[in-house]
C-alpha cells in the first residue's frame, strides 16, 4: 500500500505486461557490453590471487611456533598468535617434511628393520599359543563344573 501512493499516477495505471516490459527494457540498457566483458576477464586473469604462503614462510611460521613451545607456550596460544590453526600448523608442518624434533631420524635399515618384525610375528604366535591353551583350560574346568562333560 505504502509503495503504491509513492509511485507515480501514470505507473499506477500500467498493467503488469507493459511494467515488465519496461523494466527489462532498462535491465538491457545496463547489461556490459562484449569488449566490457573481454576487458574484465583480462583484469581477473592479470592480477592471480595468491594462494596460501610459501614453504619457506611455512618453514618460518612453523619455527616460530616451536620456539614459542620451547619457551614454554602452549600450542593453542602459540598458533593463536600467529593467525593460525593447530590442524594447519600439522598440516603444514607435514607438507614441508619437518619431523618432530623429540623423534630421532630413523638409522635402522631395511633388513634391521625385517628382521625385528620376523621377531614379533613370532612372539605374536606363541603368545596366541599360551592364550589359546589357557582359555580351553578355563572352558573345560567351566563345563566340568556345570557337568557338560
Amino acid at each position: 500500500m505504502a509503495d503504491e501512493k509513492l509511485l507515480n499516477p501514470s505507473e499506477n495505471t500500467k498493467t503488469k505486461p507493459e511494467a515488465e516490459s519496461a523494466r527489462a527494457k532498462q535491465s538491457r540498457s545496463k547489461k556490459p557490453t562484449a569488449a566490457a566483458k573481454a576487458s574484465s576477464v583480462i583484469q581477473k586473469t592479470a592480477q592471480p590471487k595468491a594462494r596460501g604462503l610459501s614453504d619457506n614462510e611455512k618453514r618460518e611460521k612453523i619455527n616460530q611456533v616451536e620456539a614459542a613451545i620451547a619457551g614454554g607456550a602452549t600450542l593453542k596460544d602459540a598458533v593463536k598468535v600467529l593467525a593460525i590453526s593447530d590442524q594447519t600448523y600439522y598440516t603444514w608442518k607435514k607438507a614441508v617434511g619437518i619431523t618432530p624434533a623429540k623423534m630421532p631420524a630413523s638409522t635402522a635399515t631395511f633388513d634391521d628393520e625385517l628382521a625385528e618384525f620376523a621377531q614379533l610375528e613370532e612372539e605374536n604366535r606363541r603368545l596366541r599359543k599360551l592364550l589359546g591353551e589357557k582359555l580351553r583350560a578355563e572352558n573345560a574346568a567351566l563345563r566340568k563344573r556345570l557337568g557338560m562333560n
